[in-house]
């Protein structure tokens, strides 16, 4: 084979590496059905086409669920099946954390500080926190399978980022949410080549108090 042919080879080789390589940013913007900006929605971009080849979830898979002021912080946590996940107790008062969600069940006994290792939420669905001190403190971990997802600033914005191309599942949730989960899907194509933005509009106003609320009655004395 000639030096001519083996340097256009290598060309196509690095061409076709590029092409496939390519990704771009997917911004998103919800907003209440009044057009105001709603934070503390989580968002998870899942490609459309089954066994479409897509990045993994990050690899450091750890995270943090604090607890300050008698609440926890954040309030909505959304993480990769498999992260671990740190309950350090800032405040000044004991806590008891729990949760009876079929996602994941545990309990952390009384502490202050960061006492107790770090649990793994190994299994993808909603965890729904409470504390068995503080009937007030509730708090969301939404375990996902998706390989991109993040949660909106207060202004209702979030960008996803190195999408490669394709279409994408857009799913939404928040514990303030009362639209009807299927009216929360949508489909968004990346073509890697510029970035996609998508706006969200609810139909409904949110609601006062977040839903669902910890299950004390299953507490296990």
């Amino acid at each position: 084979m000639s030096g001519t042919t083996i340097t256009a080879c290598g060309t196509l080789v690095l061409l076709a590496s590029s092409i496939c390589a390519r990704a771009a940013d997917l911004s998103l913007m919800i907003v209440n059905h009044d057009g105001s900006g709603v934070g503390e929605v989580v968002v998870t971009a899942m490609p459309a086409a089954a066994g479409t080849a897509s990045a993994a979830a990050p690899a450091s898979k750890r995270a943090i669920m604090d607890q300050r002021n008698l609440t926890f912080t954040p309030r909505v946590l959304v993480v990769a099946a498999g992260t671990s996940v740190e309950f350090p107790n800032s405040d000044s008062v004991s806590h008891q954390v729990y949760s009876f969600s079929p996602a994941k069940r545990f309990q952390l006994p009384l502490y202050k500080g960061e006492i107790h290792p770090p649990v793994v939420f190994d299994r993808a669905g909603l965890v729904v926190l409470g504390c068995n001190i503080h009937d007030s403190m509730v708090g969301y971990i939404y375990v996902t399978d998706a390989p991109y997802f993040g949660t909106t600033e207060a202004g209702g914005g979030l960008q996803l980022k190195g999408l490669p191309g394709g279409d994408y599942r857009i799913t939404i949730w928040s514990p303030f949410i009362t639209d009807a989960p299927a009216s929360l899907l949508r489909t968004v194509h990346v073509d890697g080549n510029e970035n996609a933005t998508l706006r969200m509009q609810l139909g409904l106003p949110l609601r006062a108090r977040p839903e669902p609320q910890p299950r004390r009655r299953d507490w296990e004395y």
